[in-house]
């Protein structure tokens, strides 16, 4: 009984909603019929100015891995000091609070702030993917580091072993599984996202996309799109395939 008065209960929100949203029907009317313009315009896809394309997309490639670098960089740092069995509680405090601030924001709405900030191209893309993977490696890794075998820690610690030794021969070849794995899957990321962050100025081959719909090149942009897709397919299969060698 008590399913199917949930079941109603969502289907009577979904009908509420749908009839208060302000949708202007008259425009999705119109929508269509330019929908269908853009796609018989982008049929067949061209590759004509195929040197174009290979700039965007190797701009983005060198954008992916600047960002991954530098993002996981930053990342092992921070996530020690994210990690509540390793840090003293005022800096765990300020590990965590700095990858919320890193995770609290979408990709793009970072990337117009640095837009605005250093100007249009592939550093601002750049900025924004270290941004975007910090949120990411430092908060997984964080938690890695909480789930070792504290153990070897305690067996350092009783030797005389510095902090920093300790951290390197004790906790380091813990996590690094781990690390090489959110590597190589953020690198994957950072390539997809490379291509949303550029649409706003970021650099990349978003930035040719967008650039191409702006020119009202619709056989260009679908060209784009199609190597973009193929790329992310072949960089998914490509990290998985990694991934389960290292595991």
């Amino acid at each position: 009984m008590l399913r199917y008065g949930l079941y109603a209960a969502v289907a009577i929100y979904v009908v509420v909603t749908l009839a208060t949203l302000p949708i202007d029907w008259d425009r999705v009317s119109d929508g269509l019929t330019r929908a269908q313009r853009i796609f018989n315009g982008a049929f067949p896809p061209s590759f004509e100015r195929a040197g174009l394309l290979v700039d965007g997309f190797m701009e983005s490639l060198k954008i992916a891995i600047l960002a991954t670098v530098g993002g996981i960089l930053l990342s092992v740092p921070l996530a020690f000091m994210a990690a509540g069995n390793i840090a003293a509680k005022p800096i765990y405090l300020l590990g965590r609070g700095i990858i919320i601030v890193a995770r609290s924001f979408h990709p793009v709405i970072v990337a117009i702030i640095f837009v605005k900030a250093v100007g249009f191209g592939p550093f601002a893309g750049a900025l924004t993917l270290v941004v975007y993977s910090v949120g990411f490696v430092a908060k997984l890794l964080a938690e890695r580091i909480e789930e070792i075998d504290f153990g070897q820690v305690e067996a350092m610690r009783s030797a005389g072993a510095g902090f920093i030794a300790t951290l390197a021969y004790a906790v380091m070849p813990q996590i690094m599984p781990r690390l090489v794995g959110l590597g190589i899957y953020q690198l994957d990321s950072n390539l997809r996202a490379s291509a949303v962050v550029g649409i706003v100025g970021a650099g990349g081959i978003g930035a040719t996309l967008a650039n191409a719909f702006g020119r009202y090149d619709y056989d260009f942009a679908l060209a784009i799109t199609m190597v973009i897709v193929g790329v992310i397919l072949l960089s998914e299969a490509a990290s998985g395939f990694i991934r389960k060698r290292i595991a």
